[in-house]
């Protein structure tokens, strides 16, 4: 689906961020380890860095290096609704870059079921989504919008939204309690 993954993962390790399609719109990316690709994200959406920002994955265990080991039974709760539209905020470990968590103390994960961001979390491991969009204007839906707003500064990936209207819902793992959808 993807061609070029070899250019990709150069640009990512590069500090590269790239713009790739999701359930509702287009997202920014990049790898969450990299503190200089994590501020040029926050640079680029004009958000400040004490609010954090989503990672998606291929599974919950790829992303283990990031927060604290879960029980059974929260393993089980994320597991019942990914690959999905659920953002769960996790407690993070020590190992979670401050940028992502931003002042918080958990981690907002998703398991992705958009075959682009599977394609791409199943390649190259964790990664920062975020909407691809200045803060608090509208999230951009169409290759071509994205294109002229982040096209010098990120790699845009063609492909189609999925047919979601709004973001993932985001839910507190510890308390259950739905912070958004």
């Amino acid at each position: 689906m993807i061609k070029q993954l070899a250019h990709l993962r150069a640009h990512l390790q590069r500090g590269g961020v790239i713009a790739y399609p999701t359930e509702s719109c287009y997202g920014l990316g990049c790898d969450p380890r990299n503190r200089r690709a994590v501020q040029k994200i926050l640079r680029l959406k004009h958000r400040p860095w004490h609010k954090g920002l989503i990672l998606v994955a291929a599974n919950l265990a790829q992303a283990r290096h990031f927060i604290q080991p879960l029980s059974a039974a929260q393993c089980a709760t994320v597991n019942e609704h990914w690959p999905g539209p659920y953002t769960f905020l996790l407690p993070a470990s020590k190992r979670a870059p401050r940028l992502v968590t931003g002042k918080h103390t958990s981690l907002a994960l998703r398991v992705s079921a958009h075959p682009v961001v599977a394609q791409l979390t199943q390649a190259f491991g964790p990664l920062v989504s975020t909407s691809a969009n200045v803060a608090g204007a509208k999230a951009l839906t169409r290759y071509a919008e994205v294109v002229r707003a982040f096209g010098a500064e990120a790699w845009v990936l063609p492909g189609r939204v999925g047919n979601r209207k709004t973001p993932s819902v985001i839910i507190d793992l510890p308390s259950g309690k739905k912070l958004r959808g």
